[in-house]
């Protein structure tokens, strides 16, 4: 269950909104142009579940949301707790950037923080199983996976390539709240 919130970009020590509320995160992130969707678990999926196991699972929502937004292809990322090198991929998306095209994912298991940065508002949202987030192109955002990350996601991809990250140089992901899963989300 995703949780919502929003923060003044010049101040993080207090959200202005906190939500766990699906109607109010679904209505405050389409206004902000963000789609947000709950999927439900078709069937159950075993953790040791293969990349080609996820998507047969979830063929019939990922078939729609490719159709609907134009996404060319989708493959399977998983991110199991214990890497050596967690903390490295952990800081390869916590700086400020955008994309030339929507960044789409969907949490089959685990989770994380995307943060959205517009309109002078941060926009947290952990997501977590059954999550759905798409971020519009362009617009800017940092994502944060935790300290020993354990997800498995669904991503979406226009370009053949993938997505490709131009970071703008604002170190304002520096002055918020980060991702602990097991202190649970913040406020």
């Amino acid at each position: 269950m995703a949780r919502l919130s929003i923060y003044s970009d010049t101040d993080p020590s207090v959200a202005e909104l906190s939500s766990a509320d699906p109607a109010l995160v679904t209505a405050h992130l389409a206004l902000a142009g963000v789609l947000f969707e709950r999927w439900q678990d078709p069937r159950a999926i075993p953790d040791a579940a293969d990349a080609q196991a996820v998507l047969e699972a979830y063929a019939a929502p990922v078939a729609a949301l490719r159709e609907a937004r134009g996404f060319q292809s989708a493959d399977v990322v998983r991110m199991p707790r214990g890497l050596p090198d967690a903390a490295a991929r952990r800081a390869s998306f916590l700086a400020e950037h955008t994309h030339d095209e929507d960044e789409a994912r969907f949490f089959v298991q685990g989770g994380g923080a995307f943060y959205l940065h517009m309109d002078e508002k941060v926009f947290r949202i952990v997501c977590g199983p059954g999550d759905l987030l798409s971020i519009p192109a362009r617009t800017r955002h940092w994502f944060d996976m935790g300290p020993d990350p354990e997800f498995t996601a669904i991503r979406f991809f226009t370009r053949p390539d993938g997505w490709v990250a131009t970071f703008t140089g604002d170190v304002i992901a520096d002055r918020f709240p980060k991702f602990e899963p097991e202190t649970g989300p913040l406020p």
